[in-house]
């Protein structure tokens, strides 16, 4: 039991530190929220897997599968991000209201900036993009390192 309790602990803390970087109250809750849900769906996955009434083998279904086209699961913007962080598209200096812009237009993704700009620090923040200051309106750019 202990054991449990302390990798509780240990997970916590290192969330925490994730949540706490974000200086908007709001981006934490919607962080802290999300986690819970994924938190909750897992349990209810894992308690149905282990349910030996049921003698169907358990397998969660992918993105999509067994839902109408109108409610599938788009990908978000951690997904979408990475997928444009491997072609070509950070090749010339984009803000964050065009990368929301490019993602509403190409993937059909009506991402608010609030969303994308945590990514796209942690991204800079690994190096992986160089986030730099535009000339022309004082604010930032994302091009690829």
């Amino acid at each position: 039991m202990s054991k449990h309790i302390e990798k509780l602990k240990k997970q916590l803390t290192e969330i925490s530190e994730v949540v706490n970087s974000f200086k908007s109250e709001a981006v934490q809750l919607k962080i802290i929220d999300r986690l819970l849900d994924e938190l909750v769906e897992f349990d209810r996955a894992d308690a149905e897997h282990l349910d030996l009434s049921n003698k169907k083998e358990y397998k969660k279904p992918g993105i999509g599968e067994g839902y109408p086209e109108e409610i599938r699961k788009k990908p978000g913007a951690t997904k979408i991000l990475n997928q444009l962080l491997n072609s070509d598209f950070f090749a010339t200096p984009r803000s964050i209201s065009s990368i929301a812009e490019y993602c509403k237009d190409h993937f059909d993704s009506d991402f608010k900036t609030s969303e994308l700009s945590g990514i796209l620090l942690k991204l800079a923040n690994e190096n992986k993009l160089k986030r730099e200051r535009s000339v022309d309106n004082n604010r930032f750019e994302y091009v690829v390192v």
